[in-house]
């Protein structure tokens, strides 16, 4: 990256901070036609999960699979999608997104071509804090268990 360009999960998001510890955070992305639609991003400017420690990787997916779960127990998703891409933002971030038989562009990925107009489910200001509270119950249960 130059020092001209602009990370954009370097600066302070704009998006609801479900989760967040010195690490990493978790934001709902508000996606009318993904509901729950999450992002983990990680709060240091690192590029790839080969660049962490394997105790760092180790961290991230936990907490990545905590809010799986959460969205999971919450929604009652067909599948969960789950995505590290980071062509146009080289930041670690990992994409959780619910996905329905009836979404916009099932079984295709959601950034492909829509095959449906149908939408999905409302995610509820309820259904928020419910996720929120599982998110918090999940990934402090996975940061804190001891592999055997």
């Amino acid at each position: 990256m130059s020092t001209t360009d602009v990370c954009d999960l370097c600066t302070p998001t704009t998006n609801t901070i479900l989760w967040q510890d010195d690490f990493c955070r978790v934001v709902l992305l508000y996606d009318v036609d993904y509901p729950a639609y999450c992002r983990l991003e990680l709060l240091s400017h690192v590029k790839e999960m080969t660049d962490l420690p394997p105790p760092e990787r180790a961290r991230v997916m936990k907490a990545v699979f905590a809010v799986e779960l959460a969205i999971r127990e919450v929604l009652h998703p067909d599948k969960i999608n789950l995505a590290s891409l980071g062509n146009k933002t080289p930041h670690i971030h990992w994409h959780v997104i619910p996905r329905f038989v009836n979404d916009k562009h099932f079984p295709n990925s959601h950034w492909g071509e829509a095959v449906r107009d149908d939408k999905t489910v409302e995610l509820s200001t309820e259904n928020i804090e419910v996720l929120t509270q599982k998110i918090k119950a999940h990934i402090e249960c996975a940061m804190n268990a001891t592999v055997t």
